[in-house]
């Protein structure tokens, strides 16, 4: 019994030990191909009378294909898609915004405009990684398209009390703009800036050219 508890004893030693001293290493590797973001919406070209409040929280996830075009894979192209959230917490009413809203003179003290959209992402990409460590400095700048998927604004009314309607109709279906993301490791701050208004202009009641400007952290995963 002894004699068998030590072989058996040995052998795990052995397999552990040959299991730690082997290092693979993936010359061909890739990098940060899910990426999850966090980061605040900064309204800008805001209109008279118009204030945020509270966290106006914007989220995005996805994958993108990472494509190395050095030899040593520091630099890369990276194509993807994704989704994003964004909930915007201010004060404007829809009645100043949609010609049909069955809304108006309602009193409301705050609304939430949330938007849902499918991402496509296109950067370029630099980072000192290498094969054998996933801890490294990157730098990505990219340019996306976003495609509206739904929109809503939730209010709260003095006179009405709570309610939503549906905005899909007077906001821009496509919006485009830059980003960039940039850090070490696990924490990489992260921007972007919209290049054109949430409101499709031809369709508000008044002239609104609100637009977003993100800023937060990005995160990827292997």
């Amino acid at each position: 019994m002894r004699i068998c508890l030590s072989i058996l004893f040995f052998s795990i030693s052995c397999s552990l030990f040959s299991q730690s001293d082997v290092k693979v290493v993936d010359s061909l590797f890739r990098e940060d191909q899910f990426y999850l973001s966090i980061s605040y919406n900064f309204i800008q070209k805001k209109p008279d009378n118009f204030s945020q409040y509270s966290f106006s929280t914007g989220f995005t996830g996805g994958f993108l294909r990472d494509m190395p075009i050095s030899k040593n894979r520091h630099w890369s192209i990276a194509l993807g898609a994704g989704y994003s959230y964004n909930n915007l917490k201010q004060n404007i009413e829809i009645s100043t915004v949609s010609p049909n809203s069955s809304v108006s003179n309602s009193g409301i003290v705050r609304s939430r405009i949330i938007l849902h959209y499918l991402e496509l992402p296109l950067e370029l990409r630099w980072r000192n990684a290498s094969p054998s460590s996933h801890k490294f400095w990157r730098i990505h700048t990219g340019f996306k398209v976003s495609y509206l998927l739904d929109g809503n604004l939730k209010y709260e009314s003095e006179i009405l009390g709570d309610g939503n309607e549906n905005i899909k109709d007077i906001v821009n279906r496509l919006q485009y703009g830059l980003y960039l993301s940039f850090g070490f490791n696990t924490w990489n701050p992260y921007m972007y800036y919209a290049l054109n208004p949430i409101f499709d202009k031809n369709k508000t009641a008044t002239v609104n050219e609100i637009s977003s400007l993100n800023i937060g952290l990005k995160f990827y995963i292997l």
